[in-house]
């Protein structure tokens, strides 16, 4: 068991290199990680003992090495739900929370169901949804041509697309919507929130596993061609998910699809208004698209961290680690290591090599959202370029976070299609 004890908000310079709540880090913390990496190397030791990564080697290994996991790191347990079929069983810990070999089985019957046919199949529906989001956002321009691009556009898509993966009925429309907003913020260390939003967050996970159950039973009545009805028939070896694993596995991709997608899409759509002559370079090589969401998310990766922790003594970048000591990832550090990539701030939609960031994590936690984010940015801005677009604001609020970063809001003035 980890000695950390359980954190409060005044612990966070004793904890952290740097303070994530601060509004100078907030609205841009990619200096503050060169400095911490100018001052300390790849990784910097806290004197709580919580080791922050910086480097992109050394967050590889620590997300790749079997000696680090989760084993009992105080921060999954903000991350631990009961199933709603055993109310009075101990907490479980959702996929991405998990070590093998509990990860290994349940993400190994995920997988099976979450197949690249299962994914491809979104691309034409997410060109139609763009087209009728477009639609409303033109007619939702002020006096000035203006409107909010995440509130008519970005928001509503991903829960779009996912309930068009899962096949959702339209009586659970309004409680998925409310799974969505407390999911944004509830994925952050608890210390970091508010009793309320932490009660929001506990209370849609509760109501949206229910959700879950009632899918499933409906499934296995009525099975479709959707990624419930896929998750319930999902069996290898004799090995099948039960009732609580598929309400928590369909929890657990509704908050990483809607997290990863809107906060990529938000992200790569501003920083893309944001650099014009990037925009005329990828409308002259449309078929760049794929590399080019690439490189947008290694240049502002939604997911800025994860934790991990040690689980037998070891060492990273050359600092030893004791068993049960906890680690934090930097990814937006790591994908702005210039030992990694050469000019790192510079945004280059034809980087070659930004393949390899860590923007969606990497090894056994590598997101299985990333291929629904990924297709769906590609696709929302490929229509975005067709139109004449600029922003209206180049600094958009931003909601406080450590885990996530990303955009409250996007302001642009939106004209007619080219």
């Amino acid at each position: 068991m980890s000695d950390l004890p359980v954190f409060d908000p005044s612990q966070i310079p004793e904890l952290l290199p740097f303070d994530p709540m601060d509004p100078v880090v907030h609205h841009n913390p990619y200096p503050t990680y060169e400095k911490i990496r100018e001052e300390h190397g790849s990784t910097y030791t806290s004197p709580l003992g919580l080791i922050s990564v910086l480097s992109h080697k050394a967050a590889s290994q620590v997300l790749t090495s079997p000696k680090f996991g989760w084993g009992d790191n105080p921060m999954m347990h903000d991350q631990m739900v009961k199933a709603p079929n055993d109310p009075d069983g101990p907490l479980r810990p959702v996929l991405q929370f998990m070590d093998p070999p509990d990860h290994t089985r349940l993400r190994r019957l995920i997988s099976r169901a979450f197949t690249a046919r299962t994914v491809e199949r979104l691309r034409p529906k997410v060109a139609e949804y763009m087209v009728k989001l477009i639609d409303e956002a033109t007619a939702a321009r002020d006096a000035n041509g203006v409107v909010d691009l995440h509130k008519t556009v970005i928001s509503p898509l991903a829960p779009m697309m996912l309930s068009e993966l899962l096949n959702v009925p339209e009586k659970y429309h309004p409680r998925f919507l409310s799974f969505f907003r407390a999911s944004a913020t509830g994925i952050d260390p608890s210390f970091l929130l508010t009793p309320e939003q932490i009660k929001a967050r506990d209370d849609a996970r509760a109501d949206f596993m229910q959700v879950g159950m009632e899918l499933a039973a409906e499934r296995r009545l009525d099975p479709g061609d959707d990624l419930v009805s896929q998750l319930v028939v999902a069996e290898q070896d004799g090995d099948a998910l039960d009732e609580g694993e598929v309400a928590i596995s369909i929890m657990m991709l509704l908050s990483a699809g809607t997290g990863a997608t809107t906060g990529m899409l938000a992200n790569c759509a501003f920083t893309l208004l944001r650099h014009p002559e990037q925009i005329a370079w990828l409308r002259e090589h449309p078929d760049q698209i794929a590399p080019a969401v690439e490189e947008l998310t290694r240049f502002d990766t939604p997911l800025q961290s994860t934790f991990r922790t040690a689980l037998e003594p070891t060492e990273v970048a050359g600092v030893p680690v004791g068993a049960g000591q906890p680690v934090i990832v930097l990814f937006g550090a790591a994908n702005r290591d210039p030992e990694a990539y050469e000019d790192p701030d510079r945004l280059d939609l034809s980087r070659r090599t930004s393949v390899n960031h860590l923007g969606f994590g990497h090894g056994i936690h590598y997101c299985l959202a990333a291929p629904v984010a990924k297709l769906t940015t590609q696709v929302a801005l490929q229509a975005l370029m067709g139109l004449d677009i600029e922003l209206a604001d180049d600094d958009p609020a931003r909601p406080a976070g450590m885990v996530m970063r990303t955009i409250d809001e996007l302001p642009v003035r939106l004209g007619a299609r080219l």
